[in-house]
């Protein structure tokens, strides 16, 4: 897997810890909030699938190619793409045409998340995912 440019950057941040904050700072609570909010949404089913797609992909999607690749129920996808709209990770663009055409684009925010993704994909290139057998079985 090639390492994104941003990944650098990305391991250089969290362990200079520039952005630490001090314990119990205000600066300190904002940020649990907004990890508390980013992680409530990525919680949510196909969230994280469709960032993947806006992460790996180059340029705008659709609708219709968002559906495709991740095999999810309109309404679902819909839901998704408002709340990741609405938090500022895509714009969306409705242009004037016979059929309607909507495409969707990661902004900056989300663009910084791809260096997340490489790692996830590098995690899964070294482990598998097998159910651990407990003393129940």
């Amino acid at each position: 897997m090639v390492e994104p440019p941003q990944a650098e950057e990305f391991i250089e941040t969290i362990l200079s810890n520039e952005t630490a904050r001090p314990p119990g700072s205000e600066q300190a609570k904002d940020d649990n909030r907004t990890m508390a909010a980013l992680l409530n949404l990525l919680g949510k089913k196909h969230t994280i699938v469709i960032l993947h797609q806006f992460a790996t992909g180059d340029g705008p999607l659709r609708f219709g190619d968002l559906e495709e690749a991740v095999d999810i129920a309109p309404n679902t996808l819909s839901n998704r793409l408002e709340e990741l709209t609405e938090v500022g990770l895509l714009t969306r663009q409705a242009y004037d045409e016979i059929p309607p055409r909507v495409e969707y684009n990661a902004t900056e925010k989300a663009k910084e998340l791809a260096p997340v993704f490489w790692y996830l994909g590098v995690w899964t290139e070294r482990h598998d995912l097998e159910p651990i057998a407990t003393d129940d079985d």
